[in-house]
């Protein structure tokens, strides 16, 4: 059994968390976020700068949306405080990656460059140093959207298991594969 959802919540010094029906919002210096809950299973307090998840019953569901919802609070604060930053890794010979405002080019490879439209929560940084990959930089105070955006970027050309060419996330651990000429 988790316990996650009775782990206390800290709110750091210029975040502000209000409740409302069945909706918590959390404003801090890096932006806004909102979250619903069910109201018939869980109950939010706020203490003394402590947010504190309660579950009104015992039931499986409940215990599950304790847990996730305390999680989600927890990564709203956390983002509107800190932010979230995810690096993505372009591995292959020849791959690019340019970023203008919210477009993001991609060469991967294809007989056409990929453009990607970002959503305007996210910023963007491409880097691009000689003997290195390049790096694709993406911030945000929403986790949510930055692991779905990094997700959808990966997935455009995920890494392969026999010479581990594509992106990845940087420091990701690539299962490789021998291939034909191991099994003589």
């Amino acid at each position: 059994m988790s316990r996650i959802g009775f782990a206390p919540i800290e709110i750091p010094a210029g975040v502000e968390v209000s409740i409302a029906d069945n909706t918590v919002s959390v404003k801090g210096k890096l932006g806004e976020l909102t979250q619903s809950f069910p109201e018939d299973q869980l109950s939010i307090k706020v203490e003394e700068n402590v947010l504190s998840v309660e579950r009104k019953n015992e039931e499986k569901d409940t215990k599950a949306q304790h847990g996730l919802h305390r999680s989600l609070f927890n990564n709203m604060i956390e983002g509107v405080s800190n932010g979230y930053t995810l690096e993505l890794e372009l591995v292959g010979v020849g791959y690019r990656a340019n970023a203008q405002s919210q477009t993001l080019e991609l060469s991967l490879g294809f007989s056409h460059d990929v453009v990607f439209q970002l959503p305007s929560e996210i910023k963007i940084e491409t880097v691009s140093e000689r003997g290195q990959n390049p790096l694709i930089k993406l911030q945000s105070h929403d986790k949510q959207l930055v692991g779905m955006v990094a997700a959808k970027i990966r997935s455009l050309r995920k890494p392969e298991p026999y010479k581990g060419k594509g992106i990845r996330f940087k420091g990701e651990q690539i299962r490789r594969k021998a291939g034909k000429s191991a099994a003589k």
